[in-house]
């Protein structure tokens, strides 16, 4: 029997998973053996659109359906949580296997501890991400940088450190670095992220510390959860996959690839950050910056952080209607009541119409009350330092006791 803590190696025994998979199709069977066993009701994850730089997402209920989704796809910046909040209410009443990067993990944690998800009814698939490229600048970077039609281009993958592209007539490798000392590469989000294996996850899954005749052909396995031991035991008796134990060098490597990885988050921290400036010189950026807002709502529509029922940015005492670009107090809500929470998914700043550096400043916010107070949002259920409560039950209480307050007082008991 699988246990909570053990790592292995599994790849798919069904043929043709086997093929469309990466890295042996782990994934792809687990998904697919979830679904057919009944132990959820669904499955959310990730497919390619109409090219490679188009991920969609994918709420499959029929097991034949689950291949489609097999394969990576690092242009892919979307973020799972919300479309469960928002379209399924929040999975209250069905289970739903879920395929997660490190920010779909923490988005998942920050919205159950504000009663938005039921973790309890959520499967998480966690797996092994170094970043993502957003799908405009990859076109732009294989165009100038690679010197290949980005239309020609039918794969993709990060791997040893390089960004690899197949196209028809050949393959073609660059090192991240050198394409990000350059401005291309990785989100700027992801670049500063450290929450590269995502063991908030019930099971985390990659390619890194797979070796020996296995690597490339098995997904490496660590299990998080007894959730995630249960999964993996009931695939494995059902004969969904292989496993085998990891080659204890390759857990060693796996390790070191992590750290560096951490490493390298560290750096970017320091060098955005740093460039933001401090004090006044760093209001000022954000402030000069966010007067390019059209008030779009992307921002707000897309955050995690975000749950509001009545959100304070539509309040005329607030914010003046139809006001554009909208008066400053607009941003001040927004940093209010995410700045403890930030988990740096930078989907504020990928679907900002004005290109507004949003992360960033959420981003810079949250770590520097992580350093004051210690809390670091998305990594379990420790709520969040500024306790909101559940805003349906306290606009009731709003309208009963006349109070104008919608915090908990977390200092009664």
């Amino acid at each position: 029997m699988v246990a909570k803590g053990d790592m292995l190696y599994a790849w798919a025994k069904d043929a043709d998973i086997l093929k469309k998979g990466e890295c042996g199709g782990a994934v792809t069977a687990l998904l697919k053996h979830a679904l057919e066993s009944k132990a959820v009701d669904a499955v959310l994850a990730v497919k390619k659109g109409q090219d490679v730089y188009d991920a969609v997402p994918a709420f499959i209920t029929d097991p034949a359906e689950i291949a489609s989704t097999a394969g990576s796809l690092h242009c892919g910046t979307l973020l799972l949580p919300k479309i469960l909040k928002k379209y399924l209410d929040g999975v209250k009443d069905m289970k739903v296997a879920v395929t997660c990067k490190g920010c779909d993990v923490m988005a998942f944690y920050e919205l159950a501890k504000r009663n938005q998800i039921n973790l309890d009814n959520v499967v998480m698939i966690g797996v092994n991400c170094g970043g993502s490229v957003s799908p405009v600048a990859a076109r732009k970077m294989i165009s100038e940088k690679f010197g290949v039609d980005p239309n020609l281009v039918h794969k993709e993958e990060i791997d040893k450190g390089q960004f690899i592209i197949e196209y028809e007539g050949g393959h073609k490798g660059i090192k991240i670095d050198e394409l990000e000392d350059e401005g291309y590469g990785r989100r700027s989000n992801c670049r500063r992220c450290k929450m590269k294996i995502p063991r908030g996850a019930d099971i985390a899954c990659g390619n890194w510390g797979v070796m020996g005749d296995k690597a490339g052909k098995a997904t490496f396995i660590e299990v998080c959860s007894e959730k995630g031991a249960n999964l993996v035991s009931a695939a494995q008796s059902g004969g969904a996959i292989e496993t085998a134990t990891p080659d204890p060098k390759g857990i060693e490597i796996r390790g070191k690839v992590e750290k560096a990885m951490l490493k390298l988050g560290d750096e970017w921290r320091e060098k955005d950050f740093t460039a933001l400036g401090t004090g006044k010189d760093r209001l000022k950026t954000i402030m000069n910056e966010s007067s390019k807002c059209i008030k779009c709502f992307s921002c707000i529509d897309n955050c995690p952080i975000c749950y509001c029922v009545e959100c304070s940015t539509k309040k005329p005492w607030f914010i003046t209607p139809g006001q554009v670009p909208p008066g400053f107090m607009f941003h001040l809500i927004r940093f209010a009541h995410i700045s403890d929470s930030c988990i740096n998914c930078g989907q504020c700043e990928e679907l900002c119409a004005m290109d507004i550096r949003n992360a960033l400043f959420m981003h810079a916010q949250q770590v520097e009350i992580e350093k004051m107070f210690g809390h670091v949002p998305g990594k379990d259920m420790t709520p969040p330092i500024h306790a909101l409560a559940e805003e349906k039950a306290e606009r009731a209480r709003l309208d009963a006791t006349g109070t104008d307050s919608i915090y908990q007082n977390i200092f009664s008991e």
